[in-house]
């Protein structure tokens, strides 16, 4: 069962697509969140969550207190699930939150102009190639605000990330068989 975990949404049970999604720990999302708390990075921010899933990242921070989420899902089912999980949250936070569900690859997402986001979240499929991310957060820069955070989610086993030109690694921590990156936007 994956829920809102606190927030004007906290404890609203959201749904999971059958298949083909891996969704965050509520462990891990309690860290991560907590962190991101303590930062005030969430507070009126503008939020992208890629590879959305059920989009539970992205609506943790909507009942957090994020000003705006676009949740980016490419399989159909994946994205219904997520447009009904929005549905869930908006009617806890109200209209303080614009949440946006767009069911496209996250490459054609990114082609267009975007954002600025203050905070993206990246939680690809742990089968997804390191040069597949790559070109995410390649595409993914030119849409982000000067002092946003990055976080990507990926198998402890797997490498750090790649960075393009504009992004740099602030920090990580591991969960089990999850690592979180943190990146920032180069000075």
């Amino acid at each position: 069962m994956t829920r809102i975990i606190a927030g004007r949404a906290g404890s609203i049970t959201l749904e999971v697509p059958d298949a083909g999604t891996r969704p965050t720990s509520d462990r891990v999302r309690e860290s991560l969140f907590g962190a991101l708390e303590s930062a005030d990075a969430l507070r009126g921010a503008a939020v992208l969550d890629l590879y959305a899933g059920s989009g539970a990242l992205g609506l943790e921070a909507a009942s957090r207190g994020a000003a705006s989420v676009d949740l980016v899902e490419k399989s159909p089912r994946a994205a219904a699930v997520a447009l009904r999980n929005a549905t869930k949250v908006v009617k806890s936070v109200g209209r303080d939150a614009a949440i946006r569900v767009h069911r496209n690859p996250v490459s054609a997402f990114l082609g267009g102009p975007r954002g600025p986001y203050d905070l993206a979240f990246i939680d690809p499929p742990y089968d997804l190639g390191e040069g597949e991310l790559t070109d995410a957060l390649a595409l993914l820069v030119p849409s982000l605000a000067d002092a946003a955070t990055v976080v990507v989610e990926r198998a402890a086993r797997s490498p750090r990330p790649t960075l393009p030109a504009g992004l740099v690694h602030a920090r990580d921590k591991r969960y089990g068989d999850t690592t979180l990156w943190w990146l920032r936007i180069s000075d």
